[in-house]
């Protein structure tokens, strides 16, 4: 399908691009602020405020894409990414570093942030059929993780060999934010060559009254879904990837270029995970596939900071990671797929902001947590025992409600 249509093979290059670029910035990010002085409870303020700002753009931009044109929403988010790494770069200023992490966008975790992910998907589910989309979704999500992956092995052994070469640290993780800069101008460039055909199809019908947030019949259904994902969204920003890399600084003097190699290993199983979600949610459905791979990731999670040395958190950690991302692609895949074709922008959209939302809240208060010796391990506890609550949660909650691939098996069953 990539050779009869050159957008997916964009939409795929876009994604790798932009996970490299965000893994690259996420190893660093929280060293590069403790750099240049701050506490670390204004690191965890200026994380949240990276969330909360992603989740006003993402608001505005998804649930506007469909009417003004998805390429064009995705161009003028690529200009505010550049825009965040620019600033980043080129100064120390507190307020405006503040006003960049609100405006723009950086991804702490490394995982995918703003409002790309929502467009891009949408114009995938239209560009193949129902039966592939879970798998599409695997591959671009496994691109992903695989590119977030190699960006943090190359930012944290850029670091190592700059600092090695004579560079202070503050001076070798600016060249980390340069990189992400450039990479913003690639970007740039790719969504400049999308077609038309990525756009949302014409609604037919009455044109009188305008759908709110971009969804007619389909809002209660995106409401349920954007609260647990919020939930669990809380749950995850409470161990972003920024954070786990400080805490295992700050824990085992772990250095950059060990945490860009444990984090290399993390990202490359979470990536391989998502092709086996895509078969296990053939078998057994998208629902139980997220729930039932994800419950065991998160009891991994709890027991990460009764690891006596870094060695065991390490395994324990990449255990993890190599089912953790199982319910990424089922979850993305299941959201689009109960909503209405000229809706999906809107749902992937409200439903990734939720999740902003959510971790946007957690930062700071992981920071907090961690500034207090008796407290500096309950983010991993509290962050999997939420999780756990929200799996059983959304089990009881769309167990019943299925996909229409799932439907026109029941029925050819």
């Amino acid at each position: 399908m990539g050779r009869s249509n050159p957008d997916i093979v964009v939409l795929f290059a876009t994604r790798i691009i932009r996970l490299f670029a965000y893994g690259f910035l996420s190893v660093i990010l929280a060293l590069y602020l403790a750099a240049m002085g701050y506490k670390t409870y204004q690191i965890g303020l200026l994380l949240t405020l990276t969330l909360a700002g992603d989740a006003a753009i993402s608001l505005f931009v998804t649930t506007n894409a469909d009417r003004f044109g998805r390429k064009r929403m995705l161009i003028l988010s690529t200009g505010l990414m550049i825009m965040a790494g620019g600033i980043f770069l080129l100064t120390r200023n507190y307020f405006w570093l503040a006003a960049a992490a609100i405006i723009g966008i950086i991804s702490p975790s490394g995982n995918e942030i703003g409002p790309f992910m929502s467009m891009e998907q949408a114009a995938l589910t239209g560009l193949v059929p129902d039966s592939k989309r879970t798998h599409y979704f695997a591959w671009y999500n496994l691109s992903g993780s695989l590119a977030t992956a190699l960006g943090a092995l190359t930012a944290g052994w850029a670091v190592h060999l700059l600092q090695r070469s004579g560079s202070t640290p503050l001076i070798a993780y600016r060249g980390i934010f340069l990189g992400y800069t450039f990479l913003g101008l690639v970007l740039l460039v790719l969504f400049l060559s999308l077609s038309g055909r990525i756009e949302a199809p014409a609604v037919t019908g009455d044109h009188s009254r305008q759908p709110r947030f971009g969804l007619n019949g389909s809002g209660k259904l995106v409401l349920k879904l954007s609260g647990l994902f919020s939930m669990d969204a809380f749950a995850g920003g409470l161990i972003v990837q920024s954070i786990m890399a400080y805490w295992l600084y700050l824990r085992f003097r772990a250095d950059a270029a060990a945490l860009g190699t444990i984090f290399f290993g993390a990202n490359l199983l979470a990536g391989i995970s998502s092709l086996l979600a895509a078969r296990l949610a053939r078998r057994f459905g998208l629902i139980r596939t997220m729930v039932f791979t994800h419950i065991p990731s998160n009891i991994l999670l709890i027991l990460v900071p009764f690891m006596p040395n870094l060695t065991l958190a390490i395994v324990v950690l990449l255990m993890r990671f190599s089912i953790s991302q199982m319910d990424v692609p089922t979850r993305q895949s299941y959201t689009l797929a109960v909503v209405k074709p000229n809706e999906r922008t809107a749902a992937a959209g409200i439903t990734a902001v939720a999740r902003s939302v959510g971790a946007a809240l957690s930062p700071s208060l992981s920071g907090a947590l961690m500034s207090a010796p008796l407290f500096f391990n309950v983010p991993f506890v509290l962050a999997g025992t939420i999780k756990i609550a929200y799996d059983l949660l959304l089990y009881n909650n769309f167990r019943t409600i299925t996909p229409p691939e799932e439907k026109n098996e029941q029925i050819s069953n």
